[in-house]
């Protein structure tokens, strides 16, 4: 794969991989989502409710708009020309059958026919005393009209003297001769529509009053259904909330204790909950909390292990120190008292070494988490420090070839700290080499990384002590090496280096089949 790392085990990828799918499965199923979703839920209910009823009640006044001015046109169309016996017949049976009221006025304004006089009235409208203004109806209907910003429509009102004057529509007609359509409210909250249309040529006018109460009855059938559907998705929508906060709760609750049980100290009876089972938000901090407690539980016992080690890698040299300086006072014989000086000072010069490996060692990681990173041409830094280490015979008589590309080989770092790992992985090349040996340096890019590999022509490395290589102290030196010339804390810090760039370390053997072991330092090309 391209974005393989150098000598990253499957393991790890395997690692990345769950942790990836983790933070897709938590973008499907987040709680931001499921607390949006039963929360808006019923507003959305609501909201398109209101929006449908608008326009269902819109569509049926349209509906009945037209119905009564073609009612109104058929009508007095009907009764130009016809005598005053045949105009009241026609208006008793049109008003009975369409259930509307109609007067016809003469040219002079006064009424002349109506036929709920000559007819019992085919439907009653109140009195606005008559209404109980507080009814929930009524109420409901005006406070819909408020939502949807319905205009207000003027209220019907019988004129105290019924004549051509007291109707606007009326007038209107007479003086267009073009048919007339105004929209009252009822004091009972439903809709009145009157129609005035001209009667023939004579000047005499139609008035034509529908009373659409079933208009005003479906519209509160449906409103009723949707306060229905909103009233239940607002208890769902409760239900949900309150058993989404019962899931927060629990596990933080829990994850709360746990935490605190770790800051009291007792963080090694502590389990921390993990939450497989979650795949959202809580799921993610559950598993990120559980990795956070087991990376800090390593960070003690590794510097529990690191003070042990220190302890112990100052106590044999300071042991031998004190050993020499205390049978400097009874040896007389001026050989053994050079001898004993001797190793007085190379157990000082090794505590120094110790001391100063153990403050680079542990104040590394620190540092690198402050560092800024620059542009840094790797193979401009391999040629100055081989030669830099060349002019000051640092590599003992063994002979550094060097393999690498014409380019430049840039990547992002701290120079003085890559120059560190270099030069400790040279270093353990050289003490690793016979005399006059060999060691390769083969710096190449592939599959956007740049590659360090130096090989020595040394006994190798078993596989099952490849990783022990790399661990602080460790100590398998070459024979005849003079004693505590090294301390054991070379490969570590500089694996420690290679992994705050975001870079790898790894021991391998050659891949020519000499004896010999490799180490491979791989760094993130710079883009």
């Amino acid at each position: 794969m391209a974005d393989q790392r150098p000598g990253e085990s499957d393991r790890a990828s395997a690692l990345r991989s769950d942790r990836f799918g983790q933070l897709r499965w938590s973008h499907r199923l987040s709680l931001t989502s499921r607390i949006l979703f039963v929360n808006v839920l019923p507003l959305v209910l609501l909201g398109g409710g209101v929006l449908y009823l608008d326009a269902y009640r819109k569509q049926l006044l349209d509906e009945r708009f037209k119905l009564a001015l073609v009612e109104a046109q058929i009508t007095a169309e009907a009764l130009a020309g016809a005598t005053v016996q045949r105009q009241e017949a026609l208006l008793i049976q049109i008003g009975k059958e369409q259930r509307l009221r109609l007067r016809v006025y003469g040219p002079d304004g006064n009424l002349e026919s109506d036929s709920f006089a000559l007819a019992p009235p085919s439907f009653d409208l109140p009195e606005p005393s008559e209404v109980d203004q507080t009814d929930l109806a009524l109420r409901l209907d005006r406070g819909f009209d408020r939502i949807v910003g319905a205009p207000a429509l003027p209220d019907y009102v019988e004129p105290a003297t019924d004549d051509a004057s007291g109707w606007p529509e009326l007038v209107r007609a007479r003086e267009e001769s073009l048919t007339q359509i105004v929209l009252r409210d009822a004091p009972d909250g439903t809709h009145v529509i009157n129609a005035a249309a001209p009667v023939g040529l004579d000047g005499d006018t139609l008035l034509l009053t529908r009373n659409p109460v079933d208009i005003t009855e479906s519209v509160r059938a449906a409103r009723s259904t949707v306060l229905a559907v909103v009233l239940l998705a607002l208890l769902v929508s409760t239900l949900l909330s309150l058993f989404l906060a019962r899931t927060i709760v629990r596990p933080l609750r829990e994850l709360v204790q746990a935490a605190v049980r770790v800051r009291q100290g007792r963080d090694r009876q502590v389990e921390v909950p993990r939450l497989p089972d979650r795949r959202d938000e809580i799921g993610m901090l559950a598993r990120a909390f559980s990795d956070m407690t087991g990376a800090l539980r390593q960070r003690i016992d590794a510097v529990e292990s690191f003070a042990a080690d220190v302890a112990h890698e100052i106590k044999n040299p300071l042991a031998s120190l004190r050993s020499a300086t205390e049978s400097l006072a009874k040896v007389e014989d001026p050989q053994l008292r050079a001898q004993l000086l001797d190793i007085a000072t190379h157990d000082v010069q090794r505590i120094d070494r110790l001391v100063t490996e153990i403050s680079d060692a542990s104040r590394i990681d620190a540092e690198m988490s402050r560092a800024e990173f620059e542009t840094v041409d790797l193979k401009q830094l391999l040629s100055n420090i081989v030669a830099s280490r060349e002019e000051r015979e640092e590599n003992e008589g063994r002979t550094i070839a060097l393999a690498m590309p014409e380019e430049p080989l840039v990547v992002a770092g701290v120079p003085v700290r890559l120059e560190r790992v270099i030069d400790n992985l040279l270093d353990n090349a050289v003490s690793f080499s016979p005399p006059r040996g060999r060691i390769d340096a083969v710096l190449e890019r592939h599959d956007g990384w740049i590659t360090l590999t130096i090989c020595d022509e040394g006994p190798g490395i078993p596989e099952e002590k490849r990783e022990k290589v790399f661990q602080r102290f460790h100590s398998d030196r070459p024979e005849g090496e003079d004693f505590g010339k090294h301390s054991g804390l070379g490969l570590a810090i500089a694996r420690t280096i290679a992994e705050a760039h975001d870079g790898t370390l790894v021991a391998t053997s050659r891949q020519d089949g000499e004896p010999g072991a490799c180490l491979v330092f791989g760094l993130p090309a710079r883009r």
